[in-house]
């Protein structure tokens, strides 16, 4: 991940709530019980606590990686001043739409020749994320599962494991870079680099590259990538698989994958959190005389639900722990019921609702309007 504007902006650990010296246990510690706190299945319908929940998140991904928290520390040492960026104090009005990224300016700027991605500059550079989409069931979606995404994405080459170099040949280090990948020119107060011409900034010369790569130590072929879908996943949600990502350029680490769950819909029960919500029909008798009645589950074991006499339609009835599974713990099955009036009636069913009518004497449940 290459450092964002957003980094000059937001203090990640003010976020976390912990300092900047916090180690990556209370960072993490900090982050599991927010995270518990803010969760959009604990806030159902609260947009403010799924936008802090967002915000938690977008800060332990940058703050919880060391690599990426050492990167974030510079960026937030050196400041905006630094590279004169608008509202940093310093001259100048380069935005981020003038070409290159923020790694790639403060590179230039101290002597680092750190570039985000590609082969522009020299020494290691993380891989890019990437992005896939799960499809899952309503039922895997909430039970969990063990599966794979499938994606076309760049890989290190299968022929020479990355090196660049046909199997058997060695890469050889840049002797015009000292195998740094940059060359330097100073300029009095600043240090500026430039990738270096011989060898491209990968800081090593291949005399025999690999035919399948043409050197580069990069094929782009189909993946199949195997993951653990925790129970209680929820539509839109992601997942985020450590160094599945794209590989890392010159000896640095791959990034990461995304998994971006779509859950398709179930043909009785709906999704509130972690609640499940079913509607069930019901008789008039039913309803008036009270009657026990079977429901299903989502798990496939129904349970015997008692409607007691008198109940009105659309009423809810809370079956607990019977809703979807997320950790220790289970939501419940919200069970809705709906008295069902018939559109035809034999002669016998007309005739017992035409005696309680008879038998009601002229009562009406609309007395109170005063009409």
């Amino acid at each position: 991940m290459a450092p964002q504007r957003e980094w000059f902006e937001k203090d990640y650990y003010r976020v976390l709530g912990v300092s900047d010296t916090a180690s990556a246990k209370e960072i993490k510690s900090a982050y599991r019980k927010l995270s518990r706190e803010y969760h959009p299945d604990a806030n159902s319908g609260d947009a403010a606590a799924e936008e802090r929940f967002k915000e938690i998140s977008s800060a332990y991904d940058v703050v919880g990686d060391a690599e990426r928290r050492a990167e974030y520390d510079e960026v937030r040492r050196l400041g905006p001043a630094a590279a004169g960026f608008p509202g940093g104090g310093g001259g100048g009005g380069f935005s981020f739409q003038d070409g290159g990224d923020l790694g790639d300016l403060l590179g230039g700027l101290f002597g680092r020749g750190r570039r985000s991605g590609g082969a522009r500059g020299g020494g290691p550079h993380r891989g890019q994320d990437l992005e896939a989409e799960l499809h899952l069931t309503f039922e895997d979606a909430a039970a969990g599962i063990t599966t794979a995404v499938h994606l076309t994405s760049d890989a290190p080459c299968g022929t020479c494991h990355g090196s660049g170099a046909r199997p058997g040949a060695t890469p050889h280090q840049c002797a015009n870079c000292g195998g740094r990948g940059v060359v330097s020119d100073n300029q009095g107060l600043f240090s500026l680099s430039s990738p270096c011409p011989v060898c491209g900034g990968r800081g090593v010369t291949i005399d025999d590259p690999c035919p399948t790569c043409r050197g580069t130590g990069v094929e782009r072929r189909p993946r199949e990538v195997k993951l653990r879908v925790p129970a209680g996943v929820d539509q839109g949600q992601r997942i985020r698989l450590k160094g599945r990502g794209g590989p890392g350029r010159n000896g640095g680490p791959p990034g990461d994958l995304y998994v971006v769950v779509s859950v398709a819909s179930h043909p009785l029960f709906q999704r509130k959190g972690r609640d499940l919500t079913l509607t069930v029909p019901i008789t008039f008798p039913e309803a008036t005389l009270g009657a026990d009645i079977t429901v299903p589950t989502l798990d496939g074991a129904p349970v015997t639900l008692r409607v007691p006499a008198g109940t009105r339609s659309g009423r809810t009835f809370r079956v607990k722990g019977r809703g979807v599974a997320a950790g220790k713990s289970a939501g419940d099955l919200l069970v809705t019921v709906e008295v069902a009036i018939p559109s035809k009636l034999s002669s016998a069913e007309r005739k017992a609702v035409e005696a309680l009518k008879a038998a009601s004497n002229g009562d009406s449940p609309r007395s109170h309007l005063g009409v």
